[in-house]
């Protein structure tokens, strides 16, 4: 079951397919401010850059690298990136939409906040919001600890067909995001119904990360550039990635290779409050833009593992009504 997503070039062939990309939201009260871009426009004083989950998750990696690239490229000065988890990220997205008119405040966002609205019912949705970009799509990891007694994901899911519920399976993402639909999405492969996966969820990567290394989760699945690190210092054994193909940097098969039908990827973007001028809508659109543009950003998507998925505007807008829609038909699809 292919599960591609949106590289914005890609169209989709089946509803499973297009649930994997992960985007950057860009949500919080003031982030940059005012330095090298002034020629360009790209200056936007006060601009901050809201995290909708904790430290080291996904989001907040592509957010710290967004503001750092972006000063370090001289297009704005001073970025205040701030966290504001809760709720798979419907708490930061709630404070988003509150800021109704604040154009210098953007949240990073992705597959995981299309999920979390569903999965919690949230009374404010992304289409309450100015989307601005979606920036990247990455795939995701099948991981576990390095004293974990499954050395290959043959080993893992046989262990895990013999008894679902007493392996529990960790994502930094509520039911419907990107870390809970690829697990159920590989146990409907190998034969598991995915009513019997034991899935705990968690508030990004940080928190997912400290569980698969005290062996509180049997194994962990999140974006690779959240793990790379770990998976680098032999703290995290890398038993499989979900996307098309393999990962350079990683030593592991995907999983079609390795015999289960899944293809798996996510994404990051960034929006912006409701009720933000068109000027103001531009002028962060142009300052993503830039970012896009900038080797700095560049050398960044290729060391965390990112692709390139660059969408602005409405068209990134008709992306997220069509990832909603997604959603709610591959929870349905499973089962769900």
């Amino acid at each position: 079951m292919d599960v591609p997503t949106g590289g914005g070039t890609r169209a989709p062939a089946h509803p499973l397919a297009l649930l994997g990309a992960a985007v950057l939201v860009l949500v919080g009260p003031p982030l940059l401010t005012a330095g090298g871009g002034a020629e360009t426009g790209t200056q936007i004083p006060g601009l901050r850059l809201m995290v909708p989950n904790t430290p080291g998750g996904g989001y907040d990696i592509t957010a710290r690298t967004a503001a750092k690239n972006a000063e370090d490229a001289g297009l704005t000065h001073n970025i205040e990136v701030f966290n504001l988890p809760g709720a798979g990220g419907t708490v930061g997205l709630s404070r988003l939409v509150s800021e109704h008119g604040n154009g210098k405040l953007a949240m990073s966002m992705g597959l995981g906040v299309v999920g979390a609205v569903r999965s919690n019912h949230a009374p404010k949705t992304l289409d309450d919001t100015t989307p601005i970009a979606r920036l990247t799509e990455e795939q995701d990891v099948v991981v576990v600890a390095k004293n974990s007694p499954y050395k290959t994901i043959d080993d893992l899911i046989g262990a895990w067909k013999e008894d679902p519920g007493k392996l529990p399976v960790g994502g930094g993402s509520s039911p419907g995001g990107p870390d809970h639909l690829a697990p159920m999405l590989m146990a409907k492969a190998a034969g598991i119904a995915p009513k019997q996966v034991n899935y705990i969820p968690f508030d990004g990567g940080g928190e997912l990360l400290a569980s698969i290394l005290g062996s509180k989760v049997a194994f962990g699945v999140s974006g690779v550039g959240e793990y790379l690190d770990q998976i680098k210092a032999g703290e995290l054994r890398v038993l499989a990635v979900t996307g098309p193909e393999r990962v350079g940097e990683l030593d592991a098969p995907t999983l079609r290779e390795s015999g289960y039908d899944v293809d798996f990827t996510n994404w990051r973007g960034i929006v912006a409050p409701p009720g933000i001028s068109e000027a103001e809508r531009d002028k962060l659109t142009r300052l993503i833009e830039e970012l896009h543009d900038s080797p700095e950003w560049q050398k960044s998507m290729q060391q965390n593992g990112w692709d390139d998925a660059f969408l602005t505007g409405e068209k990134f807008g008709d992306f997220l009504d069509a990832q909603d829609k997604r959603v709610v038909s591959v929870l349905k699809e499973l089962g769900l």
